[in-house]
């Protein structure tokens, strides 16, 4: 992943947008990382993908025959909408 400081990122802002459709960009401050920048299409990738690992893991629940609090999964899954 491609790291950029903060104040380039700043200063070429228009480019680091550009940047991060291609690929996801860590930004800088005083040489310790801050923050990671990505495209929304990826954002929502990976949203879906953790989606989709939650409910596998409560399939696999339901499979073994083990109680799940349905209400407190639903809520959960809202709350990261």
């Amino acid at each position: 992943m491609k790291a950029i400081a903060a104040k380039e990122a700043k200063n070429n802002f228009g480019e680091m947008l550009d940047t991060v459709q291609r690929e996801p960009l860590t930004i800088e401050k005083h040489g310790r990382a801050v923050a990671v920048v990505m495209s929304a299409r990826e954002y929502q990738q990976m949203k879906l993908e953790r989606l989709q690992a939650k409910l596998a893991v409560g399939e696999g629940q339901l499979n073994r025959g083990e109680g799940v609090d349905g209400e407190a999964v639903f809520a959960e899954l809202l709350s990261e909408a």
